[in-house]
């Protein structure tokens, strides 16, 4: 499970009601041909290795399309879960369950993607002291849900969005005419427990960064003997983060450089969802 809870009940409620706008409309037709008194069960199975989130917004669905629904859970959001296993059992009128189906497992296949990708990049880490990080490449519209599914993976989140964090990039730089002047004017205008963080493209810039008093910076696209210089001439004045060509077929040998974050893009916007089945029974 994640330190952190779901997200704000509000927030879920919100997030289905979008999602059940574009795809109910005004009605479901095809879930008219069944008899508004006919009762069903059904049961949702993983027919791969994943880990699971997204249970909250799956029970949401049901909810608001018929608060009569039952979904009973067998898992938790941050489970790891084998194929052929059992996830939930939904109960109540076949209508309404059939409306719902398509939504709910939207939201439980995409979460648990991202999950599962998550937990990928963990494991190939995990021994080194490099922290895996997500970015804000993620689904328009699913921003903190794909945050959260990024904790239930065990990583954890960089900034959520521009609002939060600051990171000099090589425009800004360019616009404030130095590392210097850049790294200056963020920590004078940062809020309070606001990080700043620098950008840099190469070994000449990280010298800069490092001069400047930069606490926290980020190896642009670097080869991984630069990103070995870099980690050596550092020598933790700075925390180093990677970014840029992190796969996980590159992963475990950038976490062995001794830098302290490797933050990738892949665990949310190369989504490979998860497959799930719902069943009448």
């Amino acid at each position: 499970m994640p330190d952190t809870p779901a997200l704000p009940a509000e927030i879920i409620a919100d997030s289905v009601r979008r999602a059940l706008a574009e795809d109910v409309g005004p009605g479901d037709l095809t879930a008219a041909l069944v008899p508004a008194t006919e009762p069903a069960q059904a049961r949702v199975i993983t027919r791969e290795d994943a880990v699971i989130c997204g249970t909250a917004w799956f029970s949401e669905t049901f909810r608001q399309v018929d608060a009569r629904i039952h979904v009973e859970w067998k898992v938790r959001d941050g489970d790891s879960v084998r194929g052929g296993q059992e996830l939930c059992r939904i109960r109540g009128l076949a209508r309404g369950i059939l409306t719902a189906e398509r939504t709910a497992l939207n939201f439980l296949q995409t979460l648990s993607g991202t999950a599962t990708a998550a937990r990928r990049y963990v494991d190939a880490a995990r021994g080194t002291r490099a922290v895996i990080l997500d970015t804000r490449k993620t689904v328009p519209g699913l921003r903190l849900e794909q945050k959260y599914a990024v904790l239930c993976g065990g990583a954890q989140n960089h900034r959520i969005g521009l609002y939060d964090g600051i990171l000099i990039k090589e425009n800004h730089i360019a616009a404030a005419k130095s590392i210097e002047a850049a790294v200056r004017a963020a920590k004078a205008t940062a809020p309070a427990g606001v990080f700043v963080e620098i950008e840099v493209e190469n070994l000449a810039q990280l010298r800069e960064a490092l001069s400047a008093g930069a606490e926290l910076i980020l190896l642009d696209n670097f080869g991984l003997e630069d990103i070995r210089r870099a980690v050596a001439e550092t020598r933790g004045r700075a925390k180093l983060e990677i970014s840029g060509g992190v796969t996980l077929a590159t992963i475990r040998e950038l976490a062995e450089t001794g830098v302290d974050y490797i933050s990738s893009g892949d665990i949310t916007k190369n989504l490979k969802i998860v497959d799930l089945s719902m069943r009448f029974e």
